[in-house]
């Protein structure tokens, strides 16, 4: 009889898997924690609803990626500095011919950053990478060269897909984002998120932030499938991939 999600001795080692990549871009992971409510946060911070076991996660998944991929907003509320990981994980990476951290990679259409931040001061190895839109003024660009590498994608925004096709040409074969909300629902609008992996934490009654903002429903529902399922006292760690077929289930009445 097979051991339980929860009773094996390494509850989270099916996120170690080896992804496909799909083709001219990297496969994208998007790690997210939410309360019962939906909520992401707390006096606009994640981290009361984050445990032991949700860090460790969390930990794990930056270990796997090539890149880490947050929106500028995210950086700014949780005060995001250079990516870290512990020794063992960065002794892996290296014996494995990769860096021993994954850069951060900030997405700002206006690059309106705090430069003065410990992110832009020149201690990051890897250096961390902005993707930002031909509109951006060329004096905010020149800036935000002196403080990361800049790679621009679309014009007078974002292009995801661009952008994402540009860290496939740098070797980016795993990509993991953080969000925050407007830029996941991005993603999963473009049809380019992958792998979603939620912690649902029980607790109730956090910040009206929710973990997809937009301001009108997409053209078409996107559908997941379920394939992984970790319980850990009052937690649950799912893990979500998007289905290809375009085959939607929706809730049929009783």
């Amino acid at each position: 009889m097979s051991a339980r999600p929860d009773e094996h001795p390494d509850p989270f080692a099916g996120y170690d898997a080896t992804r496909p990549r799909p083709v001219g871009r990297p496969w994208l992971i998007a790690n997210m924690v939410a309360g019962l409510d939906g909520s992401l946060a707390w006096n606009g911070r994640v981290g009361a609803l984050s445990s032991e076991a949700d860090r460790s996660l969390f930990v794990r998944l930056r270990g796997l990626a090539d890149a880490v991929l947050v929106g500028a907003g995210t950086v700014r509320a949780e005060g995001y500095g250079p990516v870290t990981l512990p020794e063992q994980r960065r002794a892996e990476r290296v014996a494995s011919g990769r860096p021993a951290v994954p850069p951060l990679v900030v997405v700002s259409r206006s690059l309106d950053l705090d430069w003065a931040a410990p992110l832009w001061d020149g201690s990051a190895d890897p250096a961390p990478i902005v993707l930002t839109a031909c509109s951006a003024p060329a004096a905010a660009q020149a800036r935000a060269g002196e403080h990361a590498e800049v790679l621009v994608a679309g014009d007078a925004s974002v292009d995801l897909a661009l952008a994402l096709r540009l860290l496939a040409e740098r070797g980016m074969a795993t990509v993991l984002t953080e969000g925050g909300p407007t830029l996941l629902d991005e993603l999963v609008g473009a049809g380019l998120l992958d792998e979603l992996c939620l912690t649902l934490t029980p607790v109730f009654g956090g910040d009206p932030l929710t973990m997809a903002h937009r301001p009108a429903a997409l053209a078409d529902l996107r559908s997941f499938t379920l394939d992984g399922v970790v319980r850990r006292d009052d937690e649950i760690f799912l893990r979500y991939l998007l289905r290809r077929d375009g085959a939607h289930h929706p809730r049929s009445d009783p």
